[in-house]
């Protein structure tokens, strides 16, 4: 299975929503902990790198384009 790729400022789509009802989450801190901001309400949560790659289902938008 091949690493899942991203990088600061990607938009992703994890496999659960958020309670607001958006799956819309942007990438604005990386390293060992993993900052990520909804789209829908703002609310921004920290979780652990691994926890993050198990639960990130795929990038929506990359910052490159």
């Amino acid at each position: 299975m091949e690493p899942k790729t991203f990088q600061l400022n990607d938009v992703v789509e994890m496999k659960k929503p958020h309670p607001c009802g958006v799956n819309r989450w942007k990438v604005i801190r990386l390293g060992m902990d993993i900052r990520i901001k909804c789209e829908g309400c703002g609310h921004s949560v920290m979780i652990p790198r691994r926890d993050f790659t198990k639960k990130m289902k795929k990038v929506l938008e990359s910052a490159q384009d």
